[in-house]
């Protein structure tokens, strides 16, 4: 890059005639562009220029070279600057690991108008409910929650995570409505199991500033959230999900909320990628759009409710 710069400026010097002429070309000092020509002449062992105080003209070596470098240098400056524009421009394959139920309800959605405003971006998404290890298995980005701070990882909020206790209008029916924590000792509470960790998750709430653990049982274990909604759905009992999860359901009373004055630990969904210098820009351009698209959509407001 040295050499091309130098050769650059010794180009610019012959055509303007001078290296006051080519500075203000170049937005340099005479000075930054007589020194880089005189690193050209130091390599080439020989002077390029006859320099006087009024005039320079090129020497036999300084024919020679801008004879034989002028299609090259130009050649070589146009595939620079074309490469340059391209990787400004958000191109290539975006590689995602996503959590499945999140995903399909509020990002996929997004998608079709994101792929028009980048035509040159292509989607490769993994839907996993697992945090993953962004440079070891080859993510430009993630979506998730859970996700632990660390320096080399870049995270953006996305929307809040808020937890609900929900049970069919069935079930609620059959085996009554829980009024206390302790009433949920007496239902059938279907429990998630960390694909992660392999442990079971804990049902936590805030009661009286504190976050306490309430002991559950029930006959149903899942590791997958899109299938405990469905088991709640189904009347086989009660569920925890996340507000975005459930509120379409919640929403069409196929769903209703138990113990909705006892709050549970708020979290946060986020979309984190691995801290760059210089960030992608088809990245860039993902979690803009996200974050744009997710706080127009009124999504934000109606989960601070819960």
């Amino acid at each position: 890059m040295d050499l091309l710069r130098s050769l650059e400026y010794f180009h610019k010097t012959v055509e303007l005639g001078s290296f006051s002429g080519a500075a203000n070309a170049l937005g340099l000092t005479p000075a930054a562009v007589s020194k880089q020509v005189g690193e050209l002449e130091k390599a080439l062992g020989t002077r390029v220029f006859q320099r006087s105080t009024r005039n320079l003209t090129l020497t036999e070596t300084g024919e020679q070279l801008l004879a034989q470098t002028s299609g090259p240098t130009h050649a070589l400056r146009q595939v620079i600057d074309g490469l340059v524009q391209h990787k400004a421009q958000p191109a290539g394959t975006l590689r995602i690991s996503v959590a499945p139920g999140f995903a399909r309800q509020y990002i996929l959605p997004l998608m079709p108008a994101f792929l028009t405003r980048y035509p040159a971006i292509n989607l490769d998404w993994s839907f996993d409910n697992r945090h993953v290890d962004l440079v070891k298995e080859g993510f430009d980005a993630a979506i998730g929650a859970g996700i632990a701070s660390d320096a080399t990882v870049v995270a953006r909020e996305l929307v809040p995570l808020r937890l609900v206790t929900v049970a069919s209008p069935a079930y609620l029916m059959r085996m009554g409505v829980p009024r206390a924590l302790a009433d949920l000792d007496k239902h059938d509470c279907i429990r998630l199991r960390s694909a992660t960790t392999g442990r079971l998750r804990e049902w936590q709430y805030i009661v009286a500033g504190e976050v306490v653990s309430v002991p559950v049982t029930g006959r149903l274990v899942m590791n997958d959230l899109e299938a405990i909604c469905d088991c709640a759905l189904a009347g086989l009992g009660l569920a925890r999900l996340g507000a975005h999860h459930a509120m379409p359901h919640l929403d069409s009373g196929r769903l209703v909320q138990v113990l909705p004055e006892l709050r549970a630990p708020p979290g946060t969904i986020h979309v984190y990628y691995a801290h760059y210098r210089l960030t992608p820009p088809k990245v860039s351009a993902f979690v803009g759009y996200l974050t744009e698209s997710l706080q127009a959509s009124g999504l934000l407001e109606r989960l601070h409710d819960f």
